[in-house]
C-alpha cells in the first residue's frame, strides 16, 4: 500500500480569512477555491427547468393531474430507486394526484429497467402513464412495448445512455445527450426531486392549490429521502449534491424525517443529533438494499412511505434481518472468491491479472455487486462477479478502480465482440451486464484485453490518500467536530484522512476482527488517544513486536454511555520498527 499525500496550493484560492487553515488545506486539495463553492443552502441549486425534458415531462403530468390519470411508478430495486420511488408517490399525492401506485418486481424473475415483462405486469392495473425512477434509459424494447399498449412513459433516470433512447414522451436525465444542466452527477431521487420540484412549480403557478383549497407541499420536507438516495448510491457529492445532502441531514438531526428514517436509525443504533452522511450509507443504506438483493425491495419502499411509527419499526426491522442475512451469505461468498483469486495467483506465479473475473454456480445474483466491491477493495483491481440468472444467462456485476471508466469498458468490449454481452449499463465505477454461460471464458479474455489497454502499472498499484499530518494540538475533539461539521464527505469529495508516526500503546481484539488501540504522537507519549481498526488480518495483528508505526486514519467522535471522546479511525498501519 503506497500513501500519498494530496497536494496542496492556495495560491489561487479566494477563501475569507477566518475560515481555518486547516479547512482551506482540506478544501483546496477537492478542487475549492473559493467560499461561494461551500454554499449549501437549496438557493444555490440549479434551477429545475434548466433540465432538458422537464418542461415536457411537466406538461404531461399536469394532464395527467386534471383528467385524473392513473399513473405507476417503476422503480430500480437498491435504496437510490427505493427512495425514489417513496418520494414520487408522496410529492404526487400531496400535489393532488389519485391514482397513484408503484410497481418494484422481484429482479430475479423481471430483470433490470422496464423490461416488456415489467411493462405487461404494470399494465395489468391500466396505468395511463408510467414514470420510471432511477431506471429507464437502456429500456428502449420497454418503452416500445408499453408504447404498443397506448401507455406513455416518462423515463427519469441519472444512468448513462446508450446509443439509442427509449421513445417516451419525456426523458429527464442529465446525463442525456444535449442536456445542459451543470450538475451530472444527480442520484435517480436528485433527478425526481428536480422533477417534482418543476411540477409544483408549475402546478403554483396555475393557481392549483388555491383553486382546490389544498396546502402547497413543501419539497424541503422530503429532503431525507433525497439524502439517504444520494449518499447510499455513492454519487459524487459536487455542490449540487452536497447541499441536498446537508439539508436532508438538517432535516433527519431535528427530527423532522420519515417515519421509517427514524425506525432505521434506531435499527442502527445511530443518535439522529449526531448523524453524518457515512451514516446513511454505512448502517440505513445497506438494510434498504438489502430487500431488493435477497427478496423485494418493496418492503424498504413500504418502510419510507408509512405514516405509522409501530409499522415502520416492523418493517425496519424485517429489512434488518435480511441484512443479516446477506452478511452471512456474502461473507461464504467472500471465502470462495478468495480461494479463486489465490489459485489464479499461484498458477500466475504470484502474478495477479489485471483484471478479474469471479464466477461460482451457487452464488447469489443479489450480492455478486457487494462481492465485487469487496475483492475490488482488496486486491485493487477491476472486478466481474457472477452469478446464474435464469435460461442459462449469468448476471454480473464489476466494480472499477481509478483509470477506467467501466461502463465504457464494457462499451468497448460489446463492440468489439458482437453477441458477446446481451446487456450492460450503469457508472464510471459500476456496472452490471449479462451474457450466456458458455460464454464466459470469451469474456473474460476480452475485458482483461480491455482493461490491459486502459491501465497503466501505476494504475494498479493501490493508494491511500491523505490530507497530510496534524499537529499533537489538532488532535483534539474541537478538529474532530469542525471536520464533522464541514461536510457531508463522500464519494469524489472525501472525508479528510491524515497521517502520522505513533506509538502503538496498547492493542487488543473486541468483537471477532476489530482492533481496538491506544496510541500516541511519536515523542508524545503522554498523549494517549483512543483508536479502532475494523476488520483487520487477525493473521497479522495485534502485533505486539509494532512499535512505532506510520497510521493513516480519520478523527471521529466515539459516544459511549453518554460520554463524548476522541477516537482515530485506523485506515492502515505501517510498522516503522520492530522493537
Amino acid at each position: 500500500m503506497q500513501i500519498v499525500t494530496r497536494p496542496v496550493d492556495l495560491s489561487s484560492c479566494d477563501f475569507p480569512e477566518q475560515l481555518d487553515p486547516l479547512l482551506k488545506r482540506i478544501y483546496q486539495a477537492r478542487g475549492i477555491s473559493n467560499q461561494e463553492q461551500l454554499d449549501r443552502q437549496l438557493s444555490c441549486l440549479p434551477k429545475p427547468a434548466s433540465m432538458q425534458g422537464v418542461p415536457a415531462a411537466v406538461t404531461r403530468l399536469v394532464l395527467a393531474l386534471e383528467q385524473k390519470h392513473q399513473i405507476m411508478i417503476v422503480g430500480d430495486f437498491d435504496a437510490d430507486g427505493a427512495t425514489s420511488s417513496a418520494l414520487m408517490v408522496l410529492a404526487l399525492t400531496a400535489m393532488g394526484y389519485t391514482n397513484v401506485e408503484f410497481l418494484v418486481p422481484n429482479r430475479f424473475d423481471y430483470g433490470y429497467g422496464l423490461t416488456p415483462e415489467i411493462v405487461d405486469l404494470a399494465a395489468q392495473k391500466s396505468p395511463d402513464i408510467i414514470i420510471t425512477v432511477d431506471n429507464g434509459i437502456s429500456s428502449v424494447e420497454g418503452v416500445a412495448h408499453a408504447n404498443s399498449l397506448g401507455i406513455e412513459v416518462i423515463v427519469t433516470d441519472h444512468h448513462l445512455p446508450g446509443a439509442v433512447l427509449p421513445a417516451a414522451v419525456a426523458i429527464v436525465n442529465p446525463n442525456q445527450p444535449g442536456c445542459d444542466f451543470p450538475s451530472k452527477n444527480l442520484a435517480g431521487v436528485g433527478v425526481a426531486f428536480y422533477l417534482l420540484s418543476a411540477l409544483r412549480a408549475e402546478l403554483r403557478r396555475k393557481n392549483w392549490f388555491a383553486e382546490q383549497n389544498r396546502v402547497e407541499p413543501n419539497m424541503a420536507s422530503w429532503l431525507d429521502l433525497v439524502a439517504l438516495g444520494t449518499v447510499a448510491d455513492v454519487v459524487p457529492l459536487d455542490q449540487v449534491n452536497r447541499a441536498l445532502v446537508y439539508q436532508g441531514l438538517l432535516r433527519i438531526r431535528s427530527g423532522r424525517c420519515r417515519p421509517g428514517i427514524q425506525a432505521l436509525l434506531r435499527i442502527a443504533c445511530k443518535n439522529p443529533a449526531r448523524l453524518v452522511a457515512t451514516d446513511l450509507g454505512f448502517a440505513l443504506g445497506p438494510r434498504l438494499n438489502a430487500a431488493g438483493r435477497l427478496d423485494d425491495i418493496s418492503l424498504g419502499i413500504q418502510c419510507l412511505l408509512t405514516e405509522d411509527a409501530e409499522q415502520a419499526m416492523n418493517t425496519a426491522r424485517a429489512l434488518d434481518e435480511l441484512n443479516q442475512d446477506r452478511k452471512l451469505i456474502e461473507q461464504d461468498m467472500q471465502r470462495e472468491a478468495l480461494t479463486i483469486v489465490e489459485k489464479l495467483v499461484f498458477s500466475a506465479e504470484a502474478e495477479l491479472p489485471s483484471a478479474l473475473c469471479l464466477f461460482q454456480p451457487d452464488w447469489h445474483q443479489g450480492v455478486v455487486g457487494l462481492l465485487a466491491s469487496r475483492i475490488k477493495e482488496k486486491y485493487h483491481r477491476p472486478v466481474v462477479a457472477f452469478a446464474r440468472g435464469d435460461s442459462g444467462e449469468l448476471k454480473g456485476s464489476s466494480r472499477s478502480i481509478p483509470g477506467l471508466h467501466i461502463r465504457d469498458a464494457l462499451d468497448a468490449v460489446a463492440t468489439q465482440n458482437p453477441g458477446l454481452i446481451t446487456k450492460f449499463g450503469g457508472h464510471a465505477m459500476a456496472a452490471g451486464l449479462s451474457l450466456e454461460e458458455n460464454k464466459l471464458p470469451e469474456f473474460e479474455q476480452a475485458f482483461a484485453t480491455q482493461v490491459a489497454k486502459s491501465l497503466s502499472e501505476d494504475d494498479l498499484q493501490a493508494k491511500l490518500v491523505t490530507d497530510g499530518s496534524l499537529q499533537a494540538d489538532q488532535l483534539s475533539m474541537r478538529t474532530a467536530e469542525l471536520l464533522r461539521d464541514s461536510g457531508p464527505w463522500g464519494q469524489l469529495f472525501p472525508e479528510p484522512c491524515f497521517e502520522g508516526d505513533f506509538v502503538i500503546m496498547q492493542q487488543r481484539i473486541v468483537g471477532e476482527k476489530h482492533l481496538k488501540l491506544v496510541l500516541a504522537p511519536h515523542g508524545q507519549s503522554q498523549l494517549a488517544i483512543d483508536a479502532i481498526w475494523f476488520n483487520i488480518d487477525t493473521a497479522v495483528w495485534p502485533n505486539h513486536n509494532a512499535g512505532v508505526v506510520r497510521c493513516v486514519y480519520r478523527l471521529d467522535i466515539n459516544e459511549f454511555r453518554g460520554q463524548e471522546n476522541l477516537q482515530l479511525l485506523v485506515q492502515h498501519i505501517q510498522s516503522m520498527n520492530n522493537n
